[in-house]
């Protein structure tokens, strides 16, 4: 097994799309979850719908959660709680950028890296140029 990841944000087409890049990158090697948009289907998070996700890839080798603004923190959190009354397994929230941060914690763990080193490598993509300045 590997590290499962959760996306979560506001749109429920930006987290299958950055799911589906993720997922692509890993080869399908990794279980990747997404809990896009309110409850009702329009713009928001759901409480609900990030413990589905939780537990859609629950494992031994625990949960990244990527979201897309800070506002996503705090049901998430919600979540996360609710969670691991129920489960063993770890939860990191990560403070990486969604999309590059899901794109390498996504290749990360489907080389079998642990939990720590995918958060790690996932939040590392803050530093990363995305192009080059020139002076």
């Amino acid at each position: 097994m590997t590290v499962g990841l959760v996306i979560v944000s506001h749109s429920a087409r930006l987290a299958e799309g950055v799911a589906e890049l993720a997922g692509q990158m890993a080869h399908g090697k990794v279980a990747i979850a997404v809990a896009g948009g309110a409850s009702e289907g329009g713009l928001g998070t759901s409480v609900e719908k990030i413990l589905a996700a939780l537990r859609q890839v629950d494992g031994p080798e625990g949960i990244l959660v990527l979201l897309d603004l800070g506002s996503a923190v705090m049901a998430t959190e919600m979540a996360v709680e609710v969670f691991v009354q129920a489960s063993p397994h770890a939860v990191l929230i990560s403070p990486a950028p969604l999309v590059e941060g899901a794109v390498i914690a996504a290749v990360e763990a489907s080389v079998g890296n642990s939990l720590p080193e995918v958060a790690e490598a996932a939040a590392s993509a803050y530093t990363l140029p995305k192009i080059n300045s020139r002076s």
